[in-house]
């Protein structure tokens, strides 16, 4: 949207700020939450700034409004019997009256949160007990907290259903685990973790305002939903289940309570652009799935639908008002789809999409197609990648170099590096930040020591940053200036948690030592381990040999070289073990934790062979 649809742009952006607002009940001051030990897992104390309704000069005036409705935080009554505590987290948590407790829908991301969002309604709406819990989808931000509502223990003994849709555990495990650390350090851009909360720094992130610390546990589910519908009945409450696989998280489903006339369209209906492909990184999103899914809620439930309600942002009221919002949203994904494919049909690249492609004025306007998160850029590049992969078809870069070996290239081409940067610095007094960024990046790659051209290209993605209407745009831009200035931040990062590993397939283990085995140390090396778990009976028999790891389901033909069984504590604690897998391995196998028959040396020597991920890479240099 231009500029000159501000007016318009704030006026919808005003009827949301009574949306966001309806039903509030009560709050905790700043929402502000410890752990056990005192240290802060989440605050709002920080976005106190974005209280002044004068959008400040350094942030897009579409993103400072939108930042301040996702400031808004507490319990906010949604319908009879529907509650949302909003802003403990960059999720909502809903809570489903039933008739003998309460149904939660997404526990949070970390279970201190969500324990204090069951407070806030507990100490408003009486001390119910959990009777259900619901994951939406295969995001950690919508299970990570559910022991922070509910003990596993409690929740077998009372037969507690856990709903989750169709392959929610493959692919919960498999995306956090297996490229998780590259894509922890990438979402570091994405949610400007790093930032500091002011006006020249991170206001938001489209969904929500940051990902909180803690606690990211996971209790996996009982019950999941296999067909394309389903209705159950839980603690007396009908609930209509709707696949919406491979739409915004492989595993993902919507629900419609005909009862209580309210449907939650989870995360595939929010009031953002959402992401085809998020900027951490992830499989592409069907956009013309997602907007058959929107469809298809629109045709079946919104007529008996007053309010939809969705696990980020606020809620829309009123089935007018509802109709029009879902037509809205439909027609944005596949406005982005169709059009997508006709430009890559005549031959235009995901670049030259994301350049020409415009919504039209009835998509562009209304709020919640704005791109707060996702953008109309990334996301028609993600299609033509759905579509394309990688290659643009032309042959001049098939195989071109890589930055390293490129850039001191294009620096000699373009007469050094002191001439680059003097014309770079004309450039940004014109405003040709975008050109700027990237051609003092050449000289970044060229030469990381020198200082004048690091400041120049963090000035020029710092001019880039204030102008993103994009909250994710924002936090990637801010924040490659701040590591282009400062050097990256020597924290230790730690990509999964002991639920996690715990409830890992043997399958994905073994595909998680595949990509990690450095395969010049295997190299000669032969033997076949068979894995076992006794918690399930899994058994997959896995070859080493040609420096790659193979494994197929069952046991090992012949004699292995060892024979290792584990089970869910076990795979805990030889993955959360700080002295890395070798050590932790032996140990375990003297406590009698893991237990293996044949020669455990080999299997220490096949773990010594797996590298250990540094999760503190190099981004914006080399």
């Amino acid at each position: 949207m231009n500029i000159t649809d501000l007016p318009t742009a704030l006026a919808d952006a005003d009827r949301n700020f009574q949306n966001a607002h309806r039903g509030f009940i009560a709050t905790i001051p700043d929402a502000h939450i410890v752990d056990g030990r005192g240290r802060v897992v989440w605050s709002m104390r920080d976005y106190q700034f974005l209280e002044q309704d004068e959008p400040a000069a350094t942030v897009h005036p579409h993103l400072w409004k939108h930042a301040r409705l996702n400031n808004l935080h507490g319990l906010f009554e949604v319908t009879e019997r529907v509650y949302q505590v909003r802003g403990f987290d960059v999720s909502n948590i809903s809570f489903i009256e039933g008739d003998t407790g309460v149904i939660v829908i997404d526990p949070l991301t970390v279970a201190e949160t969500a324990e204090a969002a069951l407070a806030l309604y507990r100490a408003h709406r009486g001390d119910r007990p959990v009777t259900g819990v619901i994951y939406t989808h295969s995001h950690a931000d919508h299970f990570g907290g559910a022991r922070g509502v509910i003990d596993e223990e409690d929740a077998i003994r009372r037969r507690v259903p856990i709903v989750a849709p169709q392959g929610f555990m493959w692919h919960t495990v498999s995306e956090n685990i297996l490229a998780g650390n590259v894509i922890g350090r990438r979402a570091m851009f994405q949610f400007g973790g790093s930032l500091p909360r002011n006006a020249c720094g991170q206001v938001d992130c489209g969904m929500g305002k940051a990902i909180p610390t803690g606690t990211m546990t996971l209790i996996p589910p009982t019950r999941s939903i296999e067909q394309e519908t389903e209705t159950h009945v839980i603690d007396g409450v009908e609930i209509i289940f709707h696949l919406a696989l491979e739409s915004e998280a492989p595993s993902e489903m919507f629900m419609h309570f005909p009862g209580l006339r309210a449907l939650n369209t989870a995360e595939i209906g929010t009031q953002s652009m959402h992401n085809l492909c998020p900027l951490r990184g992830a499989q592409v999103r069907d956009a013309r799935l997602w907007s058959r899914y929107l469809d298809e809620a629109l045709d079946r439930y919104a007529p008996t639908a007053d309010v939809v309600f969705a696990q980020h942002n606020w809620p829309t009221w009123g089935n007018e008002k509802i109709r029009g919002y879902l037509r809205q949203q439909r027609d944005l994904y596949k406005h982005l789809h169709d059009q997508t494919v006709r430009l890559m049909n005549r031959g235009l690249t995901g670049i030259e999409v994301a350049e020409s492609l415009r919504l039209p004025e009835s998509l562009a306007t209304p709020w919640a197609n704005h791109g707060f998160y996702g953008t109309i850029s990334h996301n028609v590049k993600s299609i033509v990648q759905h579509y394309l992969g990688w290659y643009d078809g032309n042959p001049a870069h098939l195989h071109t170099l890589p930055p390293e070996q490129s850039a001191p290239l294009y620096v000699e081409y373009m007469g050094g590096a002191k001439a680059l940067l003097e014309r770079a610095r004309k450039d940004f007094e014109r405003g040709e930040h975008r050109w700027v960024a990237e051609v003092t990046n050449h000289v970044v790659f060229a030469q990381p020591d020198n200082a004048e051209a690091r400041t120049l290209c963090a000035d020029a993605l710092e001019q880039l940053g204030y102008a993103a209407e994009s909250a994710t745009w924002r936090n990637a831009f801010l924040l490659g200036a701040q590591e282009l200035r400062h050097g990256v931040p020597k924290i230790r990062r730690r990509n999964v948690s002991r639920d996690l590993v715990s409830v890992l397939p043997l399958e994905l283990l073994l595909d998680y030592f595949a990509v990690r085995l450095q395969a010049e140390k295997a190299e000669g090396v032969e033997m076949q381990v068979e894995w076992a778990n006794p918690d399930n009976g899994e058994r997959w028999a896995m070859r080493l040999e040609n420096a790659t790891m193979t494994y197929l389901p069952g046991a090992v033909r012949g004699t292995p070289t060892a024979r290792v069984s584990l089970n869910r504590a076990a795979l805990a604690a030889l993955q959360m073990d700080s002295a890395g897998l070798p050590a932790a391995f032996e140990r375990l196998v003297a406590e009698g934790g893991i237990e293996v028959d044949g020669d455990a040396r080999s299997v220490v020597r096949l773990l010594a062979m797996l590298e250990d991920f540094e999760g503190m890479f190099n981004v914006v240099e080399p």
